[in-house]
């Protein structure tokens, strides 16, 4: 469902705005540090409960401040929900997020994903290929949890018995094997998901890259673990290893996708302006895959789109971006932002406010 509604307080440099969007595309543009891309980021945090800049969503409350705000409502045809996320600090520094949804307080952000899945795409998009497996596992998960039944519930338990085996190594204790039979019953099942999306995206990564980046980049799945065995005769066999290191070596939170050009691993040989070409085509191959094959248009949102992107790219990827018929918020340095042609709603942010145009 598109968002209708956003309210924010207190979020960097935006002391209060208030935005009405249109299902289509809405532009915001001002100059550079005006607070465009914190608007972007609260919509993504109302999607998510985490932001596409930075882990620490402590960092988002204004100085000075208790706390930060961000209110949504998103609505298609009769169904209207209620989004919340509230960045709470207390006076001992300690911080805390907390999610709603239709004024209910949520134990999982899980359920903002469901009431509106969201995707960013931005100018640090090159990290998606330059950094570490965590940043490429949460992309690919999110598509997982979108089409997969059950994956949100079999990550869940698995992340709660990791936490728990990895806190018994630490310590020293023996029994962190008592864990191994719940790592490999969801490891085995979330790995599952993992691999069938994966495999499902794949036809969509070779059109797109092929289209923006004229290279040819494999896209490939790894488990976490030799797939030829089983993940429970792995964490038995590999016990004296995780004592010797205290933390568990083997399971699907050592999953990547390796993206390699001529056998070798594309960061090293991509350029900066290379990785996020290759970064823009993995989010569009996976939206595209969403659209066709589950109807799935989640609301994108495009910090600065036109940067680091020549005229003959920007404009394929212009194409393949309306192709997806979803809601679009755009950032740009102007009004007159030709990108997507004329955008149904036009916000001017400058110095941390926001005016309806």
């Amino acid at each position: 469902m598109p968002l209708a509604e956003l309210t924010l307080e207190n979020l960097r440099c935006i002391d209060k705005a208030e935005l009405a969007f249109g299902p289509g595309t809405n532009l915001v543009f001002g100059a550079n540090g005006a607070g465009k891309t914190t608007v972007l980021e609260a919509v993504f945090l109302l999607g998510r409960g985490r932001s596409f800049r930075t882990r620490l969503n402590e960092r988002l409350i204004q100085h000075g401040k208790p706390l930060a705000r961000i209110m949504g409502q998103v609505s298609a045809e009769l169904v209207t929900r209620r989004l919340g996320i509230e960045i709470q600090r207390s006076a001992e520094g300690k911080t805390g997020t907390i999610g709603r949804l239709d004024g209910a307080d949520l134990r999982s952000f899980a359920e903002l994903a469901l009431a509106f899945p969201v995707q960013a795409m931005d100018p640090d998009a090159h990290k998606l290929i330059e950094e570490g497996s965590a940043r490429r596992r949460r992309w690919l998960d999110w598509a997982v949890f979108h089409v997969e039944q059950g994956f949100a519930s079999s990550w869940a338990r698995y992340q709660k018995a990791l936490q728990q085996r990895n806190a018994a190594l630490r310590s020293g204790r023996a029994e962190f094997t008592a864990w191994d039979p719940e790592l490999a019953r969801e490891g085995e099942v979330l790995t599952g998901a993992r691999e069938r999306v994966a495999m499902a995206l794949a036809p969509y990564w070779s059109e797109v890259t092929a289209e923006l980046t004229g290279l040819e980049i494999t896209l490939d799945f790894q488990p976490g673990w030799d797939r030829d065995d089983s993940l429970a005769d792995l964490l038995a066999a590999s016990a004296g290893r995780d004592r010797d290191r205290r933390s568990t070596t083997v399971g699907p939170h050592r999953a990547d996708l390796t993206l390699r050009m001529s056998g070798r691993v594309a960061r090293e040989v991509l350029s900066r302006g290379q990785q996020k070409l290759a970064a823009v085509a993995l989010n569009l191959c996976q939206l595209e895959f969403l659209k066709r094959e589950h109807g799935l248009s989640p609301t994108v949102l495009l910090d600065d789109p036109s940067a680091e992107l020549d005229r003959d790219r920007l404009a394929r990827f212009i194409a393949r971006v309306e192709a997806l018929e979803t809601q679009l918020i755009v950032t740009a340095l102007d009004r007159d932002s030709p990108l997507f042609g004329q955008p149904e709603t036009v916000f001017h942010v400058e110095q941390g406010r926001v005016f309806r145009v």
